[in-house]
């Protein structure tokens, strides 16, 4: 008998010698009722950052139309005048 069989044979002597655990009647739907509520809160939190994240986009693109980050700004000096 090898250790893997020796181990098998352990948990399975106390499996069988052990007796059921009782469970209350009502575990069930207390465990879906709060699986429910849970997966709901993870719903509204994920659409909750998919509009911030749109609304963040939105107004990046109205920010880069406005200030146009990518036009060379206006000299404010003018060049020294050369050849009169």
């Amino acid at each position: 008998m090898s250790l893997q069989e020796r181990k098998e044979a352990t948990v399975r002597a106390v499996l069988d010698a052990a007796p059921p655990p009782v469970v209350p009647a009502e575990l069930c739907a207390e465990a879906m009722r709060r699986g429910g509520r849970v997966l709901r809160r993870r719903l509204l939190v994920r659409r909750l950052l998919w509009c911030v994240l749109c609304l963040a986009v939105v107004a990046f693109l109205v920010w880069a139309t406005m200030a146009r980050p990518w036009v060379e700004p206006p000299s404010t000096t003018t060049p020294p005048m050369t050849g009169w």
